[in-house]
């Protein structure tokens, strides 16, 4: 299980929607791209699939960008990366054509509660608590020196 680069850039990008949630103006794909060192094409990729899930929306104009799709503390990152990758980026090839075997089912169902156990935790943890988790860690790197 690995966090891919495209999920990546995806949460970092709503991180900093969320972070700007409460302003209520929308952000400029090159300001995201510029703060979350992303790639601006790509980010745009992104943002177009986050935008058909309903996790972003976008405002045309002079003063357009993106806007999150709903509150930060209502999306959780299990459907961001579900959006990203699909629902069933975790599961395992159940028919890869080879017998299956006591051994390999074993894995299987192991591979399937590790899985499980990655989706209640990405479910549990909505972009409201990665805001609220960096500034709490800003604050413990901030030294005072007398």
């Amino acid at each position: 299980m690995e966090l891919s680069c495209k999920s990546e850039y995806a949460l970092l990008a709503l991180l900093e929607l969320a972070t700007h949630y409460q302003s209520g103006e929308p952000l400029q794909i090159r300001q995201i791209a510029a703060q979350q060192n992303i790639p601006d094409r790509y980010l745009e990729q992104l943002l177009a699939t986050l935008r058909r899930c309903g996790l972003v929306r976008s405002q045309r104009g002079a003063k357009g960008g993106y806007l999150l799709g709903r509150e930060p503390w209502k999306i959780n990152l299990l459907e961001v990366i579900c959006c990203l990758e699909g629902s069933d980026s975790q599961s395992t090839d159940q028919d890869s054509g080879n017998k299956t075997t006591l051994e390999s089912n074993l894995l299987r169902e192991i591979w399937q509660e590790g899985c499980q156990a990655a989706n209640a935790v990405l479910q549990k943890y909505t972009l409201q608590d990665l805001c609220e988790k960096r500034d709490a860690k800003r604050q413990l790197d901030i030294m005072y020196y007398i």
